[in-house]
């Protein structure tokens, strides 16, 4: 298959925000493409490169423009193969080496491919070929039922691996797909609540009220002495929590997957800032001498022990298990309470620091890699994931560093996020120098008064409400809206949506 086909596609996909629209021209690529070329087209409309990092920085590939060529000639197997080679490239003379793969891979690309193959080694394809969207694709391609890619998609986590299955073994080996212990699964997400009372009605009378804890997500896997420790974007940061591992290893059991939070804390049991949470996640060890900076895990839910799947099985199975293999590791939680005792366990998560708390259907099953309405969070106070566009230069005190953000809400159809407003509040002399810092790395382009980032950076936002706005793409505007912290453990597609925005006016 040519290239420009799957650029041509790549174009159609971002030129609507019809779900129908885009499955179809998706379904159509796939068609045409070999068993062999699925996957790795799969993965290319979807933002993603099957070798990972390939040692290509930004600044490599926005000097590779030069002559277009006239004519497309470029295919994907041959693209693929360069993809090898620069991801293979290391040790002396490689740095040469992969200038020489560039320069001729973007001499022989047209207009259209170079900048299809700019915007994908670097992290910005984003032409709206959501998960979903590309799983209804695969399912239409293949004649495989929906049911079954969806499923297989869920505990494999790779698109690219379920349009292989799909392709190459049908039905058979999409239903053949199961847990598999050190091998991520995407996390099942929760809903905002409109109010706690609203949320212990609705899923009541079984249900039961977690803390919310201030911590960060993690995924945690065990056979064996063999552990395994993922994100909530399922990146493997295993060799980073040394103290989790340690943890998983003293469990009475051979063989689990657990679900849960970490966080520091201080001596009193407090959680520690979002951000010390954060900062060990990168870091290789923790200092003997230093028992505050210990990552301490948490756990809510077990989809897996010695052998048996219980991903399937209704909620109070999985607490019934994860209470027999770690009690001690629970997060504090109750009962089917009423929801003046719900009100009461809320009031004591805040009190002991933490964000508020999760309401749950016992009868629920784990429906990883959604937001249901099986799992509703509750806060005191709105609180988006959005995303940071731009940053205009500061006056007065501020002058000199990056001050009032831009901040965009995800497009639920998968295009470039979308305005819904701008802030200066919350930002301390730290955040301050530290945007002033980091910004420049992420920029796309600047004026005299701002710097426009491209959508890789996170913030959570605290805000008071929203109201009708013209001003704005998203027809909306934030009220009294500040920075509560960076989120540097997730990534854009995971931000709030815009819908998710709207559905605050008074009036949705």
């Amino acid at each position: 298959m040519k290239l420009a086909r799957v650029v041509e596609t790549s174009a159609a996909v971002a030129a609507t925000r019809s779900r129908k629209t885009k499955t179809a021209e998706l379904g159509a690529l796939l068609d045409e493409a070999t068993a062999d070329e699925i996957p790795t087209v799969v993965a290319w409309l979807s933002g993603v490169i099957g070798q990972g990092r390939l040692g290509v920085g930004w600044r490599s590939l926005s000097s590779m423009g030069g002559a277009p060529a006239g004519e497309p000639t470029l295919t994907v197997d041959g693209v693929d193969e360069v993809f090898d080679r620069l991801a293979g490239a290391h040790g002396p003379g490689s740095a040469t080496l992969r200038k020489d793969l560039l320069i001729e891979m973007f001499g022989a690309a047209t207009e259209a491919e170079q900048g299809f193959l700019r915007r994908l080694m670097t992290g910005e394809l984003r032409q709206g070929a959501l998960a979903g969207v590309m799983v209804d694709a695969i399912a239409s391609a293949s004649g495989q039922p929906l049911d079954l890619v969806r499923r297989a998609h869920m505990l494999t986590g790779s698109l690219p691996e379920t349009a292989s299955l799909a392709v190459h073994g049908g039905a058979d080996a999409l239903a053949a797909v199961g847990l598999q212990v050190g091998r991520a699964v995407a996390p099942m997400l929760a809903t905002p609540a409109d109010s706690l009372a609203d949320a212990v009605v609705t899923l009541g009378p079984d249900v039961v009220v977690d803390f919310k804890l201030d911590g960060a997500r993690v995924q945690v896997h065990r056979r064996g002495d063999e552990v395994s420790v993922y994100t909530r974007s399922l990146r493997d940061i295993t060799s980073a929590v040394p103290d989790i591992v340690e943890v998983a290893r003293q469990l009475p059991c051979n063989a689990v997957i657990l679900d849960g939070e970490t966080l520091t804390l201080d001596a009193d049991g407090r959680p520690r800032p979002f951000q010390d949470t954060m900062s060990r996640f990168g870091s290789a060890g923790v200092a003997d001498d230093d028992p505050a900076a210990l990552l301490r895990p948490f756990f809510f839910d077990c989809l897996h022990l010695d052998g048996i799947d219980l991903i399937d099985r209704p909620l109070t199975e999985r607490l019934d298990a994860l209470t027999a293999l770690a009690a001690d590791l629970r997060i504090p939680s109750v009962v089917n309470p009423t929801v003046e005792e719900a009100q009461s366990h809320l009031d004591a998560a805040l009190a002991a620091g933490h964000e508020g708390v999760m309401v749950k259907s016992l009868a629920g099953p784990y429906a990883a890699g959604r937001r249901g309405k099986a799992w509703q969070k509750v806060k005191p106070v709105h609180t988006f994931d959005l995303v940071v566009l731009g940053a205009e230069w500061g006056s007065g005190r501020r002058t000199g560093f990056l001050s009032n953000l831009h901040l965009g809400a995800r497009d639920p159809d998968g295009g470039p996020p979308i305005m819904v407003g701008k802030t200066f509040k919350g930002l301390t002399d730290k955040l301050l120098q530290w945007q002033t810092d980091e910004f420049p790395k992420h920029e796309s382009h600047r004026d005299s008064y701002t710097v426009y980032l491209r959508p890789e950076i996170v913030v959570e936002i605290e805000l008071d409400g929203v109201q009708r706005s013209s001003r704005y793409p998203g027809g909306v505007a934030l009220r009294f809206a500040r920075v509560v912290r960076y989120r540097p453990d997730k990534t854009v597609d995971e931000a709030d949506t815009v819908e998710t925005i709207r559905a605050l006016l008074p009036d949705s």
